[in-house]
C-alpha cells in the first residue's frame, strides 16, 4: 500500500505531533507498505529515514505525489494541503490531535470550514474528548508512545516524590502545582519537587516559590533528553501533570507510567484517557483537589503500588505497533 502522509510540521521541529507522525510513519514502513511524507518545514541537515521525505514541494510534485498513492493522509487537518484531492481524488484519512479553535476559544471561519471538510474524510480521534470536539463520526485510537526510550530501570531507586516535566507556560499549570505544595506544608507534609523542562514562566515560578517560603523543596532542572531524562523519571513516585487547559491527550503521561510513575493529572480533555487506571485526576484548576489527591497519595503510598500494577495492561495499547496496526486497519477498510 502506497501511503502519502501529509503533515505541515515535521523534524526537525519537535513537539508531540511530530513525535507521532514520525513514528507512524517508520511502524507503516516496518509493516509492509510504502510511506513517503510532505512537510513545510525545511532543514539543512541530511538525516535519513526509512521514507522518502518531501520538503515544501511545489504545486505540480504535490499533484503528482498525490497521483502515486493509494491513500492520503493527514495527521492533522490543513487546508493548504488538500487542493489535490479535488482534481486527483483518493481516499482521504484524518487524524485528530487538537481543537478546532482559535486561541480565546472562539471559531475562526478557518476551523468552521474543517469540520464541514471533515464529512467527506475518514476521521481518527487520539482521545473521547476529541471525538466528541470534531462531532463528524471518527475512530478513537490513542496516541503511541517511544516504547523503545521510555521504560523501567529497576536497578534506579525510586526514592523522590514528585516531578514535573513539560514547557513552563501558563497553560501547564506548574504554578497551581506550587501552590499546592504551600498548602501541603501547611498540612504538615514537605515533599520535593523537581520541575523538568524550560520556559518563559520560569522567573515567575521561582519567584512564587520564595515568596511561598518553599525554594528549598523545588529544583528546577532545565530540559533533559534521552538517557538522562528516562533515569531522572525512574527516580521518582508521583509525575504530575496540572494543565490549566484540556490537553488533548497527553503523550507525558504514557512517558511517566513507563518510567514508573503514578500519574496525577487534571481532568478535562483526553489526558484522563492517557492516565487511564494508572494514576489520579482532579478538575482542571482546582488547587485544593490537587492538594487532597497528593497528600492521600504521599500519606498512603501503599496506594501507588496498585496505579503502578495497572501500568503494563494499560500501556500495551498505547505500543508503536499497536496503534499503527489500528490506523492500517482503518486505511485498508477505507481503500477496500
Amino acid at each position: 500500500m502506497k501511503i502519502l502522509i501529509y503533515s505541515p510540521l515535521f523534524y526537525p521541529s519537535v513537539g508531540g505531533l511530530e513525535t507521532v507522525v514520525s513514528i507512524l510513519a517508520h511502524e507503516f514502513v516496518e509493516q509492509g507498505h510504502t510511506v513517503k511524507l510532505v512537510s513545510n518545514v525545511l532543514t539543512t541537515d541530511r538525516k535519513v529515514f526509512a521514507f522518502e521525505v518531501i520538503r515544501k514541494p511545489n504545486p505540480l510534485t504535490l499533484l503528482n505525489l498525490t497521483q502515486w498513492c493509494d491513500v492520503y493522509f493527514q495527521p492533522v487537518i490543513s487546508l493548504k494541503g488538500i487542493w489535490t484531492l479535488l482534481i486527483s481524488p483518493k481516499p482521504w484519512v484524518v487524524a485528530h490531535h487538537n481543537w478546532y479553535t482559535r486561541p480565546n476559544g472562539s471559531l475562526g471561519w478557518q476551523d468552521h470550514l474543517k469540520k464541514f471538510l471533515l464529512r467527506f474524510a475518514t476521521n481518527i480521534s487520539v482521545s473521547q474528548a476529541l471525538a466528541n470536539h470534531i462531532s463528524t463520526p471518527s475512530v478513537i485510537i490513542p496516541n503511541p508512545y517511544r516504547d523503545e526510550i521510555f521504560y523501567e530501570i529497576p536497578k534506579i531507586p525510586r526514592n523522590k516524590d514528585l516531578v514535573f516535566l513539560g514547557r513552563l507556560v501558563s497553560d501547564k499549570g506548574v504554578d497551581l502545582l506550587i501552590q499546592s505544595l504551600a498548602e501541603l506544608k501547611q498540612m504538615g507534609l514537605s515533599p520535593k519537587l523537581t520541575i523538568i523542562g524550560s520556559g518563559l514562566e520560569e522567573s515567575n515560578l521561582r519567584e512564587q516559590a520564595r515568596v511561598l517560603t518553599i525554594s528549598e523543596q523545588i529544583e528546577f532542572v532545565g530540559l533533559k533528553v534521552e538517557q538522562e531524562l528516562i533515569e531522572l523519571l525512574n527516580t521518582y513516585k508521583i509525575m504530575v501533570i496540572p494543565s490549566r487547559w484540556q490537553e488533548p491527550f497527553g503523550i507525558v503521561a504514557l512517558e511517566g507510567i513507563a518510567c514508573g510513575c503514578v500519574i496525577v493529572g487534571s481532568e478535562g480533555g483526553g489526558l484522563k484517557d492517557a492516565i487511564g487506571p494508572c494514576g489520579v485526576t482532579f478538575p482542571n484548576g482546582d488547587v485544593q483537589a490537587l492538594t487532597q489527591t497528593l497528600f492521600n497519595l504521599l500519606k498512603n503510598p501503599e496506594q501507588l503500588a496498585n496505579y503502578r500494577a495497572n501500568s503494563d495492561n494499560h500501556l500495551l495499547r498505547h505500543q508503536k505497533s499497536v496503534v499503527a496496526k489500528a490506523y492500517l486497519e482503518v486505511i485498508e477498510a477505507v481503500i477496500r
